[in-house]
């Protein structure tokens, strides 16, 4: 999972407007992201239309994120698991870059 979820930080730091905002150097299969011009609820429900699934995490719900910290209100947060692969990966960014 954790490869998995490299690759989608990687493919989504290439989209124009994408913001990843994970930290640390052992990341897990969780990534966080924001896009310019959407809020992450306008984004999870744009997703959502697509058969994509993701979770918006809000920084009063989530003070374990750091959220607040670091000046951000939500983030957006795609999971990956076992059962994804390569071609989801790619289908989710070239729906998020739409």
């Amino acid at each position: 999972m954790t490869a998995l979820a490299a690759l989608l930080r990687q493919a989504l730091r290439r989209v124009p407007g994408v913001h990843v905002h994970d930290l640390g150097t052992r990341q897990c299969g969780i990534v966080s992201f924001l896009k310019d011009g959407e809020t992450p609820d306008q984004t999870r429900e744009r997703l959502r239309l697509q058969k994509i699934n993701v979770h918006v995490s809000r920084s009063p719900r989530a003070p374990a994120l750091d959220l607040a910290m670091r000046g951000l209100d939500a983030v957006v947060r795609a999971s990956v698991h076992y059962y994804n692969d390569e071609a989801e990966v790619e289908r989710f960014v070239r729906v998020l870059d739409g």
